[in-house]
């Protein structure tokens, strides 16, 4: 473990023990510095790699504060990493979700209110509307997920999910430009999931989100190229 790594280390445990808590302004760098027992450059890096990682927040002309530390938050970078991701890892990636989204899926059965069904609905009725617009079709489709997993009341599994949506969604837009039974064959997937958060049921609903998600991954098993790519990238010179 590096020095850098150890000073961050030490912010950490000051926040874990509750010495600073979400919104606490950190005492001057000198005075931490000093009570930590470590050099100013040393504290400097540590902060800095914690405004990266959104733990700390700069202010300027008032001073350096713990941020929320809301999951919406620390782990927004996620769909950042999950962009850089090819070939097997990507595939990994439909795997994940394969396990997370349906089991989120039937949980939101069980919570979803009825103005958070109402929100599936309009989304779903946008699908219906675009099926011959693509692009409008996927937005829509993106955002009915992100309507049902919010409706579990679970931040961090909502921006979990959002963080590893990303590359799939492209993948989607693809499928439904090359394949032109996917925009029926999509918008049935998710009329099957409305009906099971519409009648409370849980595990029709996971069921229902598992078929649709491992649509998903099965079309990117076949479309995966030996780039480690999925057509419709920008890396894709098709594109």
């Amino acid at each position: 473990m590096s020095l850098t790594d150890k000073a961050i280390d030490r912010i950490r445990d000051l926040i874990h023990s509750g010495e600073l808590r979400p919104g606490a302004k950190l005492p001057p760098e000198q005075q931490l510095a000093a009570e930590l027992g470590l050099s100013r450059n040393l504290m400097r890096e540590a902060v800095k790699a914690l405004v990266v990682a959104r733990v700390l927040e700069i202010r300027r002309g008032d001073g350096t504060y713990v941020t929320s530390l809301e999951p919406e938050l620390l782990l927004s970078s996620i769909g950042s990493a999950v962009e850089l991701l090819r070939g097997d890892t990507l595939l990994e990636l439909t795997e994940v979700r394969r396990l997370f989204e349906p089991v989120a899926t039937g949980l939101a059965a069980t919570r979803i209110s009825t103005e958070g069904l109402a929100e599936v609905e309009r989304h779903l009725d946008a699908m219906r509307a675009a099926r011959d617009d693509v692009e409008q079709l996927n937005q829509h489709d993106a955002a009915f997920h992100r309507a049902v997993i919010a409706a579990t009341g679970n931040a961090t599994l909502a921006t979990l999910l959002e963080g590893i949506s990303g590359r799939t969604l492209r993948a989607r837009v693809w499928r439904g430009l090359v394949d032109d039974d996917a925009a029926a064959r999509t918008v049935a997937e998710h009329e099957a999931i409305h009906r099971a958060l519409a009648a409370g049921d849980a595990p029709l609903a996971q069921a229902a989100a598992l078929l649709h998600v491992s649509t998903t991954e099965q079309w990117l098993r076949e479309h995966l190229e030996p780039n480690g790519g999925v057509p419709g990238d920008a890396a894709d010179p098709r594109h």
